[in-house]
């Protein structure tokens, strides 16, 4: 018999909150995180895309002291006040004994973004306030560098901080798979518990791509919305007019556990993880296939990995980034994958009021497919004012929806074609 594992604690910092509630009650409410870029003049650079889902309002001093600040990337400062807050939700006490059977994995797409920028412009010789640095390297300049540079910027640092700060001595790892790196992080850290290696972890994803560098390259591959004039609307999973994806940047971080162990301490279980699927596009570096073959097999891979047959979903938290591909490719998978069922399963893309957390998206997503469970509340997809050809579901449009699903499913698909899926359910006294 294998372990069951459910989801007791949620921590998120989002473009919509800093707290899991505050973005909760906005995704409900069908609220947009999106606005115009503050970090740095993507007017005066002439960016076509000007706007960003920046997350405001976040001190993280309320949780890390000044050192723990200086010292770390904007990524891990994102994670490491998600665990916090996920573990404060959880109520999990950590002990010298339990420390080594507590495990932490963290997914980032690009890891510490802005710390490797900076340092780039210092051996360039850029002063803080320069929008171009003098033309190629100064002498000695590397002796300006932070000796933190490369701790900072490593991707798995936000595991490391995440473990350090918490004291969990399990096993601590960090999936790097794109866009799909937060989902990854859940399923892996999943398998983990229920095979019997650790009885807890904290898992999720963080990024902190708000930078003239990530914008500026999504801008030469054309993939980003450019409704600078009117943000809100900007992302629109599932529209025909929708012109790419919004930018976004936070963290979504779960505390898993296994079920007795949960149970004997009475925490609130806000869903079961019933399985976890993963598969590879082998096609292409940014685009899927036509065929959408790893994305049907992904969300097959899930079902039967839960024993759950199609039917048996209830909502779909689709990836939905508003690029010209993904969201009729993602329909077409869905009605392969569930047949008639397809019709009457509810679907939504949150990004449409987040925008794209990349290595993010996928832990803030599986907290709002916990929380539809938990709530009975569907979020909605906003911006959706006109189908596009193909995409006849229903998207949740416009408005939350109460209903009381029993499970639902998370998508999460990058670049390199690596796609992942989460399987969840309410809690019930049953084995499968």
């Amino acid at each position: 018999m294998r372990r069951r594992v459910v989801i007791t604690g949620l921590g998120a910092v989002t473009p919509l909150g800093t707290t899991v509630s505050e973005t909760w009650a906005g995704i409900c409410a069908g609220k947009s995180g999106i606005g115009p870029i503050t970090r740095f003049p993507a007017a005066d650079l002439g960016y076509p895309t000007r706007i960003a889902g920046e997350l405001r309002g976040f001190d993280p001093l309320t949780y890390l002291d000044r050192k723990e600040v200086r010292r770390a990337d904007r990524f891990v400062q994102y994670a490491v006040v998600s665990a916090i807050m996920a573990m404060e939700d959880a109520g999990l006490k950590v002990t010298p004994e339990t420390a080594p059977r507590i495990g932490t994995v963290i997914g980032t797409g690009y890891g510490g973004l802005e710390t490797t920028w900076h340092a780039a412009r210092t051996l360039l010789g850029a002063g803080a306030d320069e929008l171009v640095p003098p033309s190629g390297p100064i002498k000695d300049a590397w002796r300006k560098l932070s000796p933190f540079t490369v701790p900072m910027g490593i991707p798995n640092m936000a595991a490391g901080q995440a473990s350090i700060r918490l004291g969990l001595k399990g096993p601590n790892g960090c999936t790097a798979t794109a866009c799909a790196a937060g989902t990854h992080a859940i399923g892996d850290a999943f398998k983990l518990i229920q095979r019997g290696t650790c009885d807890a972890a904290v898992a999720g994803g963080a990024e902190a791509p708000v930078t003239a560098l990530s914008i500026g390259a999504f801008c030469a591959m054309r993939a980003m919305s450019t409704r600078n004039e009117t943000p809100e609307s900007a992302s629109r999973p599932f529209d025909r007019t929708r012109d790419g994806f919004v930018m976004g940047e936070g963290a979504g971080i779960v505390v898993l556990e296994e079920l007795t162990q949960a149970l004997d301490r009475g925490a609130r279980i806000y869903a079961e993880v019933m399985g976890y699927g993963l598969t590879g596009d082998a096609y292409h570096m940014t685009s899927p296939p036509e065929d959408s073959d790893g994305t049907k097999r992904c969300m097959r891979m899930a079902l039967e990995d839960a024993r759950m047959s199609p039917d048996e979903i209830d909502y779909i938290n689709a990836h939905g980034t508003a690029t010209t591909f993904n969201d009729v490719l993602e329909t077409q998978s869905i009605k392969e994958v569930f047949g008639d069922h397809a019709y009457s399963l509810a679907v939504s893309s949150t990004k449409s009021m987040t925008g794209h957390l990349l290595g993010g998206a996928g832990g803030i997503e599986a907290i709002f497919s916990a929380l539809a469970l938990h709530e009975g509340t569907l979020p909605p997809t906003m911006n959706l004012d006109d189908p596009d050809d193909g995409c006849d579901l229903d998207y949740v449009v416009g408005a939350a929806r109460r209903r009381d699903p029993e499970a639902v499913l998370s998508n999460s698909f990058g670049f390199g074609g690596t796609n992942a899926c989460l399987a969840l359910s309410k809690f019930q006294e049953r084995e499968r």
